[in-house]
């Protein structure tokens, strides 16, 4: 099995030097003018819904309820090929094969495994497409905790807690199944074009979008993997892999629609987090509560002036801007926005910008909550980790300042699967 290990390098100085920084040229408030996704050859199925296979049958010249079959078969059986879709007659599965349909969900290439459990997956996507590229998916076995405290139902004391997928035999005695949590981190674009100068992914920029069959694909390739029951066993998403969801709404839209209504998750155990992007939040605003992800918003920085420097969004799109769009959010009864701050060592870890911080959070008048990421090291970036004490005194400033704040467990730093580490990886 392929592994990285990843050491942080004690003589970096954290920098703030503008001169480093790339202008955030590309994107603009129509957001959805980045590059499309490669167009595979043939009819692939899978991100089609129910409705839409329906009507796809139908102009075949067969029933609309055979759309419902092949629909059950990919997003319940998890059926990865057409032969497998074994409620259709023989012969109609070879006629859609010799018309060019097919499934084409996207698959795991290859597997890298922590010390810790967490699994990081290189995920071949374009149903294969000329040129098709790989996006990273990350499996953390007990998540990382950064659902905690956000007044959901994942925030729920739980039965019992199992180490990882899947059980054996002995752990489902009796008629009730021990509850186990697991989270999924997945990617919405191959590279990301917000270019936050302390993540690997920016280093990619942006290549392309994922179409709503890859980003959903990626859940079900590693639901299939685990063989997780879903509506059985406690599995939390987090879009917050590779790329920025909100560059890429109606794709990450809908997906989150085929996984809600055709696989069966629940949108209140899904988070999705954007840097800042004003008009995607806007429109995520008028989602309806049944559909809706919770939402996170990368914060990152005390105040506008070191943002700038370490998210060049921010120069579009202020802390202020966005603070407005959130406020537009209607959340749900006990639902909390999550505000994600990555502590850098002497440039976001001191005890002035936790009070800083406090201020900010409170007076948005949101319900809200901090969670706080201790900044996992990449190669070629001119930071540093925070010390454990810096960290803890962080967080001890939010909490008697009166703000809900949560430390983030790191997840598979050793093959560069942590938070800010996405960028395609397969070196030894």
């Amino acid at each position: 099995m392929l592994k990285t290990t990843v050491r942080s390098d004690p003589n970096l100085e954290p920098r703030l030097n503008a001169s480093r920084l790339v202008p955030l040229d590309a994107v603009t408030p129509a957001m959805v003018s980045s590059p499309a996704a490669a167009v595979p050859e043939g009819q692939p199925l899978f991100g089609l819904d129910e409705g839409a296979l329906c009507a796809l049958l139908v102009e075949k010249g067969e029933p609309g309820w055979r759309g419902k079959q092949i629909a059950e078969a990919m997003y319940r059986q998890r059926v990865a090929a057409l032969d497998g879709v074994t409620t259709l007659p023989a012969a109609l599965r070879v006629r859609l094969a010799a018309e060019g349909v097919f499934v084409g969900r996207p698959s795991i290439a290859q597997v890298f495994q922590s010390v810790d459990g967490t699994e990081r997956y290189l995920v071949d996507c374009g149903a294969g497409a000329p040129g098709a590229q790989t996006v990273e998916t990350v499996w953390m076995p007990e998540g990382d905790d950064g659902e905690t405290g956000d007044g959901t139902e994942t925030d729920q004391p739980e039965i019992a807690r199992a180490p990882s997928f899947p059980h054996t035999s002995a752990e489902w005695a009796g008629d009730l199944k021990p509850r186990t949590r697991a989270t999924i981190c997945v990617s919405s674009q191959v590279g990301c074009a917000v270019n936050c100068q302390f993540c690997l992914t920016a280093k990619l920029g942006l290549q392309r979008n994922l179409t709503a069959g890859e980003i959903a694909g990626q859940v079900v390739a590693v639901l299939d993997r685990h063989k997780v029951e879903v509506g059985r066993e406690r599995v939390n998403l987090v879009f917050m892999g590779m790329g920025e969801p909100f560059l890429n709404y109606d794709n990450f839209m809908g997906a989150v629609r085929i996984l809600v209504k055709e696989v069966g998750l629940s949108p209140q155990r899904m988070t999705v987090s954007t840097s800042g992007i004003v008009p995607g939040i806007e429109r995520f605003a008028q989602e309806p509560v049944e559909i809706r992800p919770k939402l996170a918003i990368s914060l990152n920085a005390p105040n506008d002036l070191v943002r700038e420097q370490l998210m060049p969004i921010n120069r579009k799109w202020n802390i202020e801007s966005v603070m407005d769009a959130v406020r537009q959010v209607k959340l749900r009864p006990r639902e909390r926005i999550t505000f994600e701050y990555v502590l850098l060592a002497g440039v976001t870890d001191q005890p002035a910008h936790a009070r800083e911080v406090a201020r900010l959070v409170r007076r948005t008048g949101l319900a809200a909550k901090v969670n706080l990421i201790a900044w996992n090291p990449g190669p070629d970036i001119p930071y540093s980790m925070p010390q454990p004490g810096a960290v803890e005194a962080f967080k001890a400033v939010l909490v008697a300042e009166g703000i809900s704040a949560y430390l983030r467990r790191p997840r598979g730093r050793d093959i560069y699967a942590a938070c800010g580490q996405l960028k395609r990886t397969v070196e030894g």
